[in-house]
């Protein structure tokens, strides 16, 4: 995540067209950068926009897009309890710590990986959409040439490590600026903090660790 650099505009930005890209001094630190126009896609600001690197946690991104399409196509329902399978509760990295065989709302997985990037969280749903995890990656690479993709091929639905897993910051900016649509996924992405199990004891607390949200 730290090698891609992501900005995406949700509110008015004024640049002066007699700026030039080179001359805003955006992302000097990052390999590569996009700075684009959410509702229109205008590119603002790009440095070295085509390069293919690991997009780690943002692959989450391509994954909450095709979660957000299932509920509002009656796949999934936000009510709906979804059982964690040995491999979803096995998944390494930010987690949310779910237990094989443990029921869980889709919303409460959902707000697991948007708030708090699980990776347990992701595969769950994942699994729950497409019956497998590998069966879901299937689902995010076609939905990347759908989206016009270049230089993206995904071969996990939470971005740790694996070979040939990669993405580059126009690819992800495309994915972003289609994610943010569904407007609900602002609901959740927008929140500081909250809690899962809350009445039980094994709750657990979810905090967002983009800084913008604190």
């Amino acid at each position: 995540m730290k090698k891609i650099l992501i900005a995406l505009i949700l509110s008015t930005l004024f640049i002066s067209p007699n700026v030039k890209a080179e001359e805003l001094k955006l992302a000097e630190n990052a390999k590569s950068a996009i700075l684009i126009e959410a509702s229109t896609g205008k590119i603002l600001f790009e440095k070295n926009a085509d390069e293919k690197l690991v997009p780690a946690s943002m692959t989450k991104m391509m994954s909450m897009l095709l979660i957000m399409e299932n509920i509002e196509n009656g796949v999934l329902k936000w009510d709906q309890k979804v059982t964690v399978s040995e491999n979803a509760s096995s998944m390494g990295g930010s987690q949310i710590l779910l237990e094989t065989g443990e029921k869980m709302m889709v919303q409460d997985l959902f707000k697991g990986v948007a708030i708090a990037s699980g990776n347990d969280a992701v595969v769950a749903l994942a699994e729950a959409i497409a019956g497998s995890e590998e069966g879901f990656v299937d689902m995010m690479n076609k939905r990347a040439k759908e989206l016009g993709l270049k230089n993206t091929n995904f071969k996990t639905p939470h971005g740790l490590d694996e070979a040939n897993h990669y993405s580059s910051a126009r690819d992800m900016s495309t994915i972003a600026k289609e994610l943010v649509k569904h407007e609900k996924v602002l609901e959740f992405t927008s929140v500081y903090e909250d809690y899962l199990r809350e009445d039980t004891d094994k709750k657990i607390w979810l905090v967002n660790t983009n800084k913008v949200v604190c």
